[in-house]
């Protein structure tokens, strides 16, 4: 109990400090989103006009920095982040409401994928030391993942979009479909997902291999494994209950990293690909001087990032009651 407490803290002083840093940051820029409004605009900006402006946007420049912090802890508590610029007068929390299940679907999927896949064949490498599968499949995809996932995801319009003409490699779905609850609508957003999700895994895997392995060969000449042999168990046996699973354990801190930054989306996949995902609404707002879009997102990712996190943490300590005992 009492480290699920000290962690239960130590994320509530990290969610705080997130929020008022997230507070402070806009406030230390100099004008507001009705002046950037009226700035895109390319008008006069005139009192009235600009006061209508600030009066949709929720701002009050006669309300002292104290009540403004409080207030905005309040709005963040109901999820009420104010208007989107880019989307005008669009609430900030239904831009993103639109947005966050295409990259959670997308990211999400890829990013789990990467890792069982990576960490799998990372696994059998380093348990088949030095044979076939463990000289080519480590440094291939190793090399894979140098390249930025841009130039992976044009590669692949060009092969697979341009050339070959086998899959879809725009948007989320065909915009001359209406988006419906039917079979054929989702076969055409799965279809729309294959190249960026493709994308996003084949970068991933190198990584979660090389670690994957490393561990492995540490893990793989402790005296259980040994033990483990000597008592006749099936090597798939003590491949995967004893060595994997203790071997994976560094890899969760990680992996809960991974899953927290599917909030932002893989913003440059998302980019090459024109997908609707939260990482191409982060690159819009940022492109439109969205300021309280973008408040919004940075939170929404600080916050993602701290409960994956947390979630690692209680996870680890589940897997290995040595953490509990040392933390």
């Amino acid at each position: 109990m009492r480290f699920l407490a000290r962690r239960i803290g130590f994320l509530l002083i990290a969610l705080w400090a997130a929020a008022t840093v997230n507070f402070l940051i806009p406030r230390l820029m100099p004008g507001n989103p009705a002046e950037a409004m009226m700035g895109r605009l390319r008008g006069h900006i005139n009192p009235a006009s600009l006061h209508a402006l600030e009066v949709a946007f929720g701002i009050n420049t006669h309300q002292s920095l104290i009540s403004s912090y409080f207030s905005y802890l309040n709005n963040c508590v109901h999820l009420n982040f104010g208007i989107s610029l880019l989307d005008f007068p669009e609430p900030v929390s239904s831009v993103i409401a639109k947005a966050l299940p295409w990259t959670v679907g997308l990211v999400g999927v890829s990013t789990i994928l990467g890792f069982f896949i990576g960490t799998a064949l990372g696994a059998i490498s380093a348990w088949r030391r030095g044979g076939k599968l463990d000289s080519v499949m480590p440094p291939v995809f190793i090399v894979v993942s140098a390249f930025p996932y841009f130039w992976i995801g044009l590669m692949c319009i060009w092969l697979f979009g341009l050339t070959l003409n086998w899959l879809p490699y725009l948007g989320g779905y065909t915009e001359t479909i209406t988006p419906t609850l039917s079979w054929s609508f989702v076969v055409n957003i799965l279809e729309h997902s294959v190249l960026p999700a493709f994308t996003i895994t084949i970068t991933a895997i190198g990584g979660w291999i090389l670690t994957m392995r490393n561990n492995m060969i540490t893990v793989v000449a402790e005296d259980y494994v040994k033990m483990g042999r000597a008592k006749g168990l099936k090597p798939r046996r003590i491949l995967w209950q004893y060595a994997a699973r203790n071997a994976m354990l560094p890899n969760l801190t990680g992996f809960a990293m991974s899953l927290g930054f599917v909030i932002s989306g893989a913003i440059l996949v998302e980019y090459v690909f024109n997908y609707p995902g939260v990482g191409f609404l982060l690159l819009q707002a940022v492109e439109n001087e969205d300021y309280p879009l973008m408040q919004a997102l940075f939170l929404l990712l600080t916050v993602a990032v701290l409960f994956a996190i947390f979630v690692a943490d209680i996870a680890t300590s589940l897997l290995d009651p040595r953490t509990r005992n040392n933390s």
